[in-house]
């Protein structure tokens, strides 16, 4: 199916679950997933020690005629990039690689683009291929292929347009919003999905979703303007049920389907004793008992949770919710009203 008219309505989803490494020392620098929100900073980046991955990927198609290749949809970014046939090197020999010469609609400027995500960076040429989306190419970082950005053009380096924005201008999309269930049952065939086009309310309980419009960021702070969306409403953090003093004055939050950075590792025969934390936002409470933020793998225990020191726009402390978060609750991002919703999942 070509993915460049969009014909469809949702994509299915594959679920990636790898133990990268084992017990190792903790005291080594490791990467901040917060890192690619700030795309002028390519500074050196470090492979975690303790570390469980947990991805949402799908196939998409590139060119005329197509050529396909495994992706990770990112509402956290807004560059599509894939490795091109001018990538020699060993990371690149292990996955497809998009060959512009081959595609009789593909088109190139020669303008070079670098981008950080939250376990490496990388560097190439913009490409653009059917009705003028942008498709960059260069080097991926692990088990797929590249990534889809899906947040607003203004985390793209020199603004391009994206391939979310090409397929809204060209009309391709009858709605201008997305959702998200990345649900925690293996053995389904259904667990993960995207779809556009519209929310299917099968895939949460009630409806009552969180998320108040947000009026459109100033061009100013391009931080601000992200389909990840920044909940700018009261937020609260606690734990077992008990307020803390983290947010207390206030917090960000991005709700980011590609960050699933696992690195605190401890005892499964203490589980148990876990508490739930819960989430308050705009006087909702959106909860995550223990075995929602927990993951076994071999025997290994792994918290999902890790920290991230940069701040936000407004000098508030920055929180990601993302793939730990987004299985419990099912993820809506209406680009037409800035605003992103979050509902309990079926």
């Amino acid at each position: 199916m070509k993915w460049m008219a969009m014909a469809l309505i949702s994509l299915q989803l594959l679920e990636a679950a790898v133990v990268k490494a084992y017990w190792g020392v903790l005291e080594d620098p490791k990467n901040d997933p917060a890192h690619k929100y700030h795309s002028g900073n390519l500074g050196v980046v470090f492979k975690p020690l303790a570390y469980l991955d947990s991805m949402y990927l799908g196939e998409i198609s590139i060119g005329t005629p197509s050529q396909n290749f495994l992706v990770l949809f990112d509402t956290g970014s807004s560059i599509l990039w894939v490795p091109s046939v001018q990538c020699q090197s060993r990371a690149c020999a292990s996955h497809p690689r998009f060959n512009p010469n081959m595609s009789s609609t593909y088109s190139s400027n020669g303008q070079i683009f670098s981008a950080q995500h939250g376990s490496g960076s990388l560097s190439g040429v913009y490409g653009y291929d059917t009705e003028g989306e942008p498709c960059c190419r260069m080097l991926p970082a692990s088990g797929f292929d590249g990534i889809m950005g899906l947040a607003y053009r203004a985390l793209a380096e020199g603004r391009s347009i994206t391939a979310l924005q090409g397929r809204l201008q060209a009309g391709l999309l009858s709605s201008q919003v997305f959702s998200f269930y990345l649900g925690r049952d293996r053995s389904s065939q259904n667990r993960a999905v995207l779809i556009f086009r519209g929310i299917d309310h099968s895939l949460h309980k009630g409806t009552n979703l969180l998320g108040p419009s947000q009026e459109s960021p100033p061009p100013k702070c391009p931080e601000l303007e992200l389909l990840r969306a920044l909940l700018s409403s009261p937020f609260r953090f606690l734990i077992g049920g008990c307020a803390t003093s983290w947010c207390s004055q206030g917090c960000q939050a991005i709700v980011d389907t590609g960050t699933s950075l696992l690195t605190f590792i401890m005892d499964c025969n203490n589980v148990q004793n876990l508490p739930t934390l819960t989430f308050l936002i705009s006087r909702v409470r959106l909860s995550l008992p223990y075995h929602s933020f927990l993951f076994t793998e071999n025997g290994i225990c792994a918290l999902g949770v890790q920290a991230t020191y940069l701040p936000s726009s407004s000098g508030q402390p920055l929180w990601i919710l993302g793939v730990v978060f987004l299985r419990s609750y099912y993820s809506i991002f209406d680009i037409g009203n800035n605003r992103v919703g979050c509902a309990t999942a079926a």
